[in-house]
């Protein structure tokens, strides 16, 4: 079975946030089940020195009025398409914003030619024989890619669109209909038109015949106006179609190989003491007695930063500890180095992306906190439970999920993996930062609960299979 793979970001190329890893990871856990997928994505400015030792395998002078290429390397077992369109993806910026935070104002279009080439590779084949059975497209920036895909109707290649975010629906007005190649007629609330607008996100959930999203849980939340983001309407119409399945993590997230920290298992949990130890002093930080959390995360209000700035001073007050690593809202960055100068003893700070000390942290800490407001899978709470760094999280999306709160019925059963918000707010938080505390009191207790979160299964190996079935059965549906 081939298919491919559409999305704006995939390591080990290029990374911004979770959809990088997922896109990155698929290729190899799909492989076990005798699926042949590409990933296509642009060659960024940073990507087009890879296009050197690449191979061309695909072109046109006309993709919405511009001339693209693919070229084909393998990285890392992956295989890859970078799609080079100099105009659009040649730029000295991020690769969705011009790296003082504000939007390319022709997004749209970048995205827009990336889902064409998309559906037109599809359509055409690629020069070395190689024809796609599947269209599998990722997020908003790949939305038009089964919209074109179906309205075109050059060929009966069925698509899959995975939403990883929904609150980012790429937005464009109504007057780009034209720019973006799309009919007249479909501008109405039943396809392309959305508040009077377009959005991709929104088109490929209309046209794609199987829609997946990263966890059980947030297929049924989005189905709800609180966490639908407008788009419910859409997502109840193609119940039938929505699919939730969790991401999972790949080896390069594992305690028990890395020359970054010493490397550890469920029976020498001895050297995360270590670890600890060295992650204190990475951050300028004296040794304590009580629990040592972690954040790794963008400094949103979506992620719950708010929440956690307002929670901690109680937290350091019984002499808990805190690393955080992470960069986004200015005026959250400014409030955390000001919490940071109240409690220096307790708190360290690195504003910044840094995926060697994040998975340091990882290693070295007692618990991550992912207090989100909403989180469709989230991968972090998923490094917590392999590096048994037990995760305190919202009961929202797939942190509900993947977490068996440390109620007195799971701790009674020893089946507790963390700790669980029972709902979110900062009073919420300030009582399972209170748990935290008290659990890691009581060592054997918090021994049990480390090695229950070790040895949960949080591989690719079920989600992929639940992959491959979707495919089979929109392949053999007429």
């Amino acid at each position: 079975m081939r298919v491919l793979s559409i999305t704006s970001e995939a390591i080990p190329l290029i990374k911004t946030g979770g959809l990088a890893d997922v896109a990155g990871a698929l290729p190899k856990a799909l492989n076990e089940h005798d699926v042949d997928m590409r990933v296509l994505l642009p060659a960024y400015n940073t990507l087009r020195p890879l296009m050197d030792k690449a191979n061309l395998l695909w072109k046109t002078k006309s993709c919405l009025g511009y001339e693209v290429r693919a070229f084909a390397l393998v990285k890392d077992g992956i295989q890859f398409l970078l799609l080079d369109c100099p105009a659009l993806y040649d730029r000295e910026g991020g690769i969705y914003n011009d790296g003082e935070g504000a939007d390319y104002v022709d997004n749209h279009m970048r995205f827009a030619v990336l889902s064409m080439a998309a559906a037109m590779i599809v359509e055409e084949g690629l020069s070395d024989g190689w024809q796609a059975d599947i269209l599998h497209a990722h997020d908003w920036q790949a939305g038009l890619a089964p919209t074109y895909l179906k309205l075109r109707g050059k060929c009966k290649v069925p698509s899959v669109l995975t939403i990883h975010n929904i609150a980012f629906q790429g937005w464009v007005s109504a007057d780009a209909l034209q720019q973006l190649d799309l009919p007249a007629e479909e501008f109405h609330a039943g396809s392309l038109e959305y508040w009077g607008q377009l959005s991709t996100l929104k088109a490929g959930l209309v046209f794609a015949d199987a829609i997946t999203t990263v966890s059980p849980t947030y297929a049924g939340e989005i189905k709800t106006p609180e966490f639908g983001m407008g788009l419910e309407g859409v997502l109840n119409n193609r119940s039938r179609d929505l699919t939730g399945i969790l991401n999972g993590v790949d080896d390069v997230w594992s305690p028990a190989k890395s020359d970054d920290f010493l490397p550890y298992d469920v029976k020498s949990l001895g050297n995360k003491a270590k670890n600890r130890t060295a992650l204190l002093k990475e951050f300028s930080l004296p040794k304590m007695d009580g629990p040592l959390a972690i954040v790794v995360s963008r400094l949103t209000d979506q992620k719950g930063i708010d929440l956690l700035i307002d929670a901690l001073p109680s937290y350091f007050a019984r002499r808990g500890g805190l690393c955080l690593l992470g960069s986004g809202a200015p005026d959250l960055e400014i409030a955390l180095h000001q919490l940071r100068a109240k409690f220096p003893d307790q708190f360290g700070l690195r504003i910044g992306y840094d995926e060697a000390l994040s998975k340091r942290m990882f290693a070295g800490a007692d618990a991550v906190l992912v207090p989100s407001r909403f989180e469709p899978c989230g991968l972090t709470q998923l490094y917590g439970l392999r590096f048994g760094t037990l995760p305190v999280v919202a009961n929202t999306g797939g942190l509900a999920d993947t977490v068996i709160n440390a109620n007195t019925a799971a701790l009674q059963k020893k089946t507790a993996t963390g700790i669980v918000m029972t709902r979110i707010d900062t009073a919420a938080l300030m009582e399972a930062l209170n748990s935290l505390i008290d659990i890691y009191a009581q060592k054997r207790v918090w021994k049990t609960m480390q090695k229950n979160a070790m040895i949960q299964v949080v591989d690719w190996s079920e989600s992929a299979r639940v992959y491959y079935k979707i495919y089979s059965d929109i392949l053999n549906t007429d």
